[in-house]
Protein backbone atom coordinates (compact mmCIF):
# COMPACT_ATOMS: atom_id res chain seq x y z
CA UNK A 1 0.00 0.00 0.00
CA UNK A 2 1.62 3.23 -1.17
CA UNK A 3 1.54 6.38 0.94
CA UNK A 4 0.94 8.47 -2.17
CA UNK A 5 -2.29 6.57 -2.86
CA UNK A 6 -3.54 7.32 0.65
CA UNK A 7 -2.71 10.99 0.19
CA UNK A 8 -4.57 11.02 -3.12
CA UNK A 9 -7.58 9.42 -1.41
CA UNK A 10 -7.74 12.16 1.23
CA UNK A 11 -7.30 14.89 -1.40
CA UNK A 12 -10.13 13.49 -3.57
CA UNK A 13 -12.50 13.50 -0.59
CA UNK A 14 -11.51 17.01 0.52
CA UNK A 15 -11.70 18.44 -3.02
CA UNK A 16 -14.81 16.57 -4.10
CA UNK A 17 -13.30 14.95 -7.18
CA UNK A 18 -10.21 13.65 -8.94
CA UNK A 19 -9.83 16.68 -11.20
CA UNK A 20 -9.84 19.12 -8.27
CA UNK A 21 -7.43 16.89 -6.33
CA UNK A 22 -5.14 16.84 -9.35
CA UNK A 23 -5.05 20.65 -9.43
CA UNK A 24 -4.37 20.93 -5.69
CA UNK A 25 -1.59 18.33 -5.64
CA UNK A 26 -0.05 19.22 -8.98
CA UNK A 27 -0.26 15.55 -9.99
CA UNK A 28 -1.59 14.30 -13.32
CA UNK A 29 -5.20 13.13 -13.16
CA UNK A 30 -4.51 9.71 -14.82
CA UNK A 31 -1.83 8.98 -12.20
CA UNK A 32 -4.27 9.64 -9.37
CA UNK A 33 -6.93 7.48 -11.02
CA UNK A 34 -4.52 4.57 -11.52
CA UNK A 35 -3.31 4.82 -7.90
CA UNK A 36 -6.86 4.65 -6.56
CA UNK A 37 -7.67 1.70 -8.84
CA UNK A 38 -4.55 -0.13 -7.61
CA UNK A 39 -5.56 0.62 -4.02
CA UNK A 40 -9.06 -0.75 -4.60
CA UNK A 41 -7.64 -3.95 -6.11
CA UNK A 42 -5.30 -4.35 -3.15
CA UNK A 43 -8.11 -3.82 -0.63
CA UNK A 44 -10.64 -5.80 -2.71
CA UNK A 45 -13.29 -3.11 -2.19
CA UNK A 46 -14.74 -0.22 -4.17
CA UNK A 47 -13.83 3.08 -2.48
CA UNK A 48 -15.63 5.60 -4.70
CA UNK A 49 -18.79 5.78 -6.72
CA UNK A 50 -19.71 8.39 -9.29
CA UNK A 51 -22.08 11.23 -8.38
CA UNK A 52 -23.57 14.12 -10.35
CA UNK A 53 -20.66 16.29 -9.30
CA UNK A 54 -17.49 14.25 -9.02
CA UNK A 55 -17.24 11.15 -6.85
CA UNK A 56 -18.31 10.16 -3.34
CA UNK A 57 -17.09 7.51 -0.94
CA UNK A 58 -18.88 4.20 -0.66
CA UNK A 59 -19.81 3.01 2.87
CA UNK A 60 -16.66 0.87 2.95
CA UNK A 61 -14.71 3.81 1.59
CA UNK A 62 -15.84 5.98 4.52
CA UNK A 63 -14.68 3.34 7.00
CA UNK A 64 -11.29 3.14 5.30
CA UNK A 65 -10.96 6.93 5.15
CA UNK A 66 -11.28 7.22 8.93
CA UNK A 67 -8.23 5.00 9.32
CA UNK A 68 -6.34 6.76 6.57
CA UNK A 69 -6.83 10.20 8.13
CA UNK A 70 -5.37 8.97 11.40
CA UNK A 71 -2.49 7.16 9.70
CA UNK A 72 -1.45 10.03 7.43
CA UNK A 73 -1.76 12.48 10.33
CA UNK A 74 0.57 10.38 12.46
CA UNK A 75 3.05 10.04 9.61
CA UNK A 76 3.06 13.82 9.22
CA UNK A 77 3.64 14.25 12.95
CA UNK A 78 6.42 11.67 12.89
CA UNK A 79 8.26 13.56 10.16
CA UNK A 80 7.74 16.90 11.93
CA UNK A 81 8.94 15.40 15.22
CA UNK A 82 12.13 14.02 13.69
CA UNK A 83 12.85 17.33 11.95
CA UNK A 84 12.27 19.33 15.13
CA UNK A 85 14.36 16.98 17.28
CA UNK A 86 17.19 17.51 14.78
CA UNK A 87 16.94 21.23 15.49
CA UNK A 88 14.89 22.26 12.46
CA UNK A 89 11.94 24.62 13.02
CA UNK A 90 9.62 23.57 10.23
CA UNK A 91 6.39 21.60 10.25
CA UNK A 92 2.69 22.28 10.71
CA UNK A 93 0.18 22.37 13.57
CA UNK A 94 -3.62 22.33 13.65
CA UNK A 95 -4.86 23.95 16.86
CA UNK A 96 -8.45 24.63 17.94
CA UNK A 97 -9.02 27.63 20.20
CA UNK A 98 -12.13 29.05 21.78
CA UNK A 99 -12.68 32.78 21.25
CA UNK A 100 -11.85 33.68 24.86
CA UNK A 101 -8.54 31.81 24.49
CA UNK A 102 -7.77 33.77 21.35
CA UNK A 103 -8.55 37.09 23.01
CA UNK A 104 -6.57 36.59 26.21
CA UNK A 105 -3.85 33.98 25.77
CA UNK A 106 -3.06 33.65 22.07
CA UNK A 107 -1.31 37.01 21.45
CA UNK A 108 1.42 36.37 24.01
CA UNK A 109 1.71 32.64 23.36
CA UNK A 110 1.88 33.15 19.60
CA UNK A 111 4.59 35.79 19.88
CA UNK A 112 6.87 33.49 21.85
CA UNK A 113 6.07 30.50 19.63
CA UNK A 114 6.91 32.38 16.44
CA UNK A 115 10.29 33.35 17.89
CA UNK A 116 11.12 29.72 18.63
CA UNK A 117 9.48 28.07 15.57
CA UNK A 118 9.35 30.67 12.79
CA UNK A 119 8.88 28.11 10.00
CA UNK A 120 6.07 26.06 11.52
CA UNK A 121 2.74 26.71 9.81
CA UNK A 122 -0.20 27.16 12.20
CA UNK A 123 -3.77 26.29 11.27
CA UNK A 124 -5.89 27.91 14.00
CA UNK A 125 -9.50 26.73 14.17
CA UNK A 126 -12.09 28.91 15.94
CA UNK A 127 -14.19 26.39 17.83
CA UNK A 128 -15.70 25.36 21.13
CA UNK A 129 -15.15 21.85 22.46
CA UNK A 130 -18.14 19.88 21.06
CA UNK A 131 -17.34 21.01 17.53
CA UNK A 132 -13.77 19.75 17.64
CA UNK A 133 -14.05 16.39 19.46
CA UNK A 134 -14.04 14.20 16.35
CA UNK A 135 -10.95 15.85 14.85
CA UNK A 136 -9.11 15.58 18.18
CA UNK A 137 -9.91 11.88 18.28
CA UNK A 138 -8.83 11.20 14.70
CA UNK A 139 -5.68 13.27 15.13
CA UNK A 140 -6.35 15.87 12.45
CA UNK A 141 -6.31 18.52 15.22
CA UNK A 142 -3.29 18.48 17.54
CA UNK A 143 -4.97 20.01 20.59
CA UNK A 144 -7.78 22.28 21.77
CA UNK A 145 -7.69 25.09 24.35
CA UNK A 146 -10.90 26.46 25.81
CA UNK A 147 -13.85 25.57 28.07
CA UNK A 148 -14.86 21.90 28.18
CA UNK A 149 -18.21 20.26 28.93
CA UNK A 150 -18.83 17.29 31.20
CA UNK A 151 -18.72 14.57 28.55
CA UNK A 152 -15.09 14.06 27.53
CA UNK A 153 -14.30 10.87 25.57
CA UNK A 154 -11.84 8.48 27.20
CA UNK A 155 -9.43 8.97 24.30
CA UNK A 156 -8.83 12.58 25.37
CA UNK A 157 -6.99 14.03 28.37
CA UNK A 158 -7.83 17.39 29.94
CA UNK A 159 -5.54 19.80 31.79
CA UNK A 160 -6.97 22.90 33.47
CA UNK A 161 -4.86 26.03 33.00
CA UNK A 162 -7.13 28.96 33.93
CA UNK A 163 -10.35 29.53 35.87
CA UNK A 164 -11.82 32.88 34.76
CA UNK A 165 -14.78 34.58 36.40
CA UNK A 166 -18.09 34.64 34.54
CA UNK A 167 -20.07 37.82 33.97
CA UNK A 168 -23.34 38.75 32.28
CA UNK A 169 -22.88 40.85 29.15
CA UNK A 170 -25.28 43.07 27.22
CA UNK A 171 -25.19 45.89 24.70
CA UNK A 172 -24.41 49.42 25.77
CA UNK A 173 -27.58 51.12 27.05
CA UNK A 174 -29.49 47.88 27.63
CA UNK A 175 -32.63 48.47 29.74
CA UNK A 176 -31.46 45.81 32.24
CA UNK A 177 -27.88 47.03 32.49
CA UNK A 178 -28.36 48.33 36.04
CA UNK A 179 -29.88 45.11 37.42
CA UNK A 180 -28.35 43.94 40.69
CA UNK A 181 -29.69 40.38 40.89
CA UNK A 182 -30.68 37.44 38.71
CA UNK A 183 -34.26 37.89 39.90
CA UNK A 184 -34.39 41.18 37.98
CA UNK A 185 -33.33 39.29 34.84
CA UNK A 186 -36.19 36.77 34.97
CA UNK A 187 -38.07 37.10 31.68
CA UNK A 188 -35.06 38.40 29.73
CA UNK A 189 -34.00 36.59 26.56
CA UNK A 190 -30.64 34.87 26.47
CA UNK A 191 -28.06 33.64 24.01
CA UNK A 192 -25.96 30.58 24.84
CA UNK A 193 -22.73 29.18 23.46
CA UNK A 194 -22.06 25.60 22.33
CA UNK A 195 -19.95 24.53 25.31
CA UNK A 196 -22.54 22.16 26.77
CA UNK A 197 -24.24 19.32 24.90
CA UNK A 198 -27.65 20.61 26.05
CA UNK A 199 -28.32 24.31 25.61
CA UNK A 200 -30.32 24.57 28.83
CA UNK A 201 -27.41 23.22 30.89
CA UNK A 202 -25.26 26.30 30.29
CA UNK A 203 -27.09 28.84 32.49
CA UNK A 204 -30.24 26.99 33.56
CA UNK A 205 -28.61 25.45 36.67
CA UNK A 206 -27.58 28.93 37.87
CA UNK A 207 -31.19 30.14 37.96
CA UNK A 208 -32.32 26.84 39.49
CA UNK A 209 -29.71 27.21 42.23
CA UNK A 210 -31.36 30.43 43.37
CA UNK A 211 -34.93 29.15 43.04
CA UNK A 212 -35.69 31.19 39.93
CA UNK A 213 -37.63 30.22 36.77
CA UNK A 214 -35.61 28.83 33.89
CA UNK A 215 -34.19 31.57 31.62
CA UNK A 216 -35.64 32.05 28.16
CA UNK A 217 -33.06 30.75 25.68
CA UNK A 218 -33.73 32.04 22.18
CA UNK A 219 -30.38 31.75 20.37
CA UNK A 220 -27.67 29.10 20.40
CA UNK A 221 -24.44 30.53 18.97
CA UNK A 222 -21.43 28.59 17.70
CA UNK A 223 -18.82 31.29 17.09
CA UNK A 224 -17.39 34.33 18.81
CA UNK A 225 -18.34 36.63 15.96
CA UNK A 226 -21.98 35.60 16.45
CA UNK A 227 -21.72 36.53 20.13
CA UNK A 228 -20.43 39.99 19.30
CA UNK A 229 -22.83 40.85 16.50
CA UNK A 230 -25.88 39.51 18.32
CA UNK A 231 -25.12 41.21 21.63
CA UNK A 232 -24.43 44.53 19.89
CA UNK A 233 -27.64 44.45 17.85
CA UNK A 234 -30.25 43.01 20.22
CA UNK A 235 -31.42 42.94 23.82
CA UNK A 236 -30.20 39.38 24.37
CA UNK A 237 -28.04 38.66 27.39
CA UNK A 238 -25.11 36.24 27.59
CA UNK A 239 -22.95 34.84 30.39
CA UNK A 240 -19.29 34.81 29.31
CA UNK A 241 -15.84 34.59 30.95
CA UNK A 242 -14.58 37.98 32.12
CA UNK A 243 -11.58 38.03 29.69
CA UNK A 244 -14.08 38.98 26.98
CA UNK A 245 -13.84 42.52 28.39
CA UNK A 246 -10.34 42.68 26.88
CA UNK A 247 -11.73 42.45 23.34
CA UNK A 248 -10.95 45.61 21.29
CA UNK A 249 -13.79 48.16 21.31
CA UNK A 250 -15.58 46.24 24.08
CA UNK A 251 -16.03 49.34 26.25
CA UNK A 252 -17.62 51.19 23.36
CA UNK A 253 -20.18 48.51 22.49
CA UNK A 254 -20.94 46.42 25.57
CA UNK A 255 -21.26 46.49 29.34
CA UNK A 256 -21.58 44.01 32.18
CA UNK A 257 -24.54 43.48 34.50
CA UNK A 258 -23.19 43.32 38.05
CA UNK A 259 -25.46 40.85 39.83
CA UNK A 260 -24.91 39.86 43.46
CA UNK A 261 -25.13 36.12 42.79
CA UNK A 262 -22.06 34.01 42.06
CA UNK A 263 -21.92 32.68 38.50
CA UNK A 264 -20.03 29.35 38.33
CA UNK A 265 -17.82 29.07 35.29
CA UNK A 266 -15.90 26.43 33.37
CA UNK A 267 -12.10 26.42 33.36
CA UNK A 268 -9.97 26.97 30.28
CA UNK A 269 -8.33 23.63 29.49
CA UNK A 270 -5.84 22.01 27.15
CA UNK A 271 -7.37 18.92 25.54
CA UNK A 272 -5.28 16.39 23.62
CA UNK A 273 -5.31 12.72 22.72
CA UNK A 274 -4.46 10.46 25.66
CA UNK A 275 -1.13 8.68 25.44
CA UNK A 276 -0.11 10.30 22.16
CA UNK A 277 2.97 12.54 22.39
CA UNK A 278 2.82 15.92 20.72
CA UNK A 279 5.59 17.11 18.45
CA UNK A 280 8.19 19.37 20.13
CA UNK A 281 6.62 22.41 18.45
CA UNK A 282 3.11 21.49 19.63
CA UNK A 283 4.36 20.84 23.17
CA UNK A 284 6.17 24.18 23.17
CA UNK A 285 3.02 26.00 22.05
CA UNK A 286 1.02 24.30 24.84
CA UNK A 287 3.68 25.45 27.29
CA UNK A 288 3.37 29.01 26.05
CA UNK A 289 -0.40 28.91 26.63
CA UNK A 290 0.17 27.55 30.13
CA UNK A 291 2.59 30.35 30.90
CA UNK A 292 0.26 32.98 29.46
CA UNK A 293 -2.55 31.62 31.65
CA UNK A 294 -0.35 31.72 34.74
CA UNK A 295 0.76 35.24 33.94
CA UNK A 296 -2.86 36.35 33.51
CA UNK A 297 -3.74 34.97 36.94
CA UNK A 298 -0.82 36.95 38.39
CA UNK A 299 -2.21 40.16 36.92
CA UNK A 300 -0.17 40.35 33.73
CA UNK A 301 -1.13 40.41 30.03
CA UNK A 302 -2.88 43.69 30.78
CA UNK A 303 -1.56 47.17 31.10
CA UNK A 304 1.90 46.80 29.63
CA UNK A 305 3.40 44.32 32.09
CA UNK A 306 6.62 42.48 31.26
CA UNK A 307 6.34 39.77 28.57
CA UNK A 308 6.72 36.08 29.20
CA UNK A 309 10.14 34.52 29.38
CA UNK A 310 10.28 31.52 27.05
CA UNK A 311 11.54 28.23 28.53
CA UNK A 312 14.85 26.74 27.47
CA UNK A 313 13.20 23.66 26.06
CA UNK A 314 9.71 22.28 25.70
CA UNK A 315 8.77 19.40 27.97
CA UNK A 316 7.72 16.24 26.13
CA UNK A 317 6.28 14.50 29.21
CA UNK A 318 2.65 14.75 30.37
CA UNK A 319 1.91 17.49 32.88
CA UNK A 320 1.32 16.33 36.48
CA UNK A 321 -2.08 17.96 36.78
CA UNK A 322 -3.65 16.31 33.75
CA UNK A 323 -7.04 14.73 34.40
CA UNK A 324 -8.70 12.10 32.21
Amino acid sequence: MKLSALQYLVAIVECGGIRAASRRLGVAQPLISRSIQDLERELKVVLFERAKKGVILTPLGRVFLNRVVRATGELRRAQDELDQLRGETRGSLAVALSMVTQITLMPEALQQFRMRYPNVTLNIIDSVFPGIVSSLKDGSTDFYIGPVGEDVPAELSVQEILLPKRLIFCRKGHPLAKAKSLEELVGAEWMTSSITAKVEDEIGPIFLRYGLPQPKLVLHAHAGLTYLLTLANSDLLMALPHPWTKFPLWDQLFETIEVKEELPTRPICIVRRTGLPLTPAAEYLCDMFRRAAGYLEDGGLDGGKAPLEPPQAASLSPQPDEIH
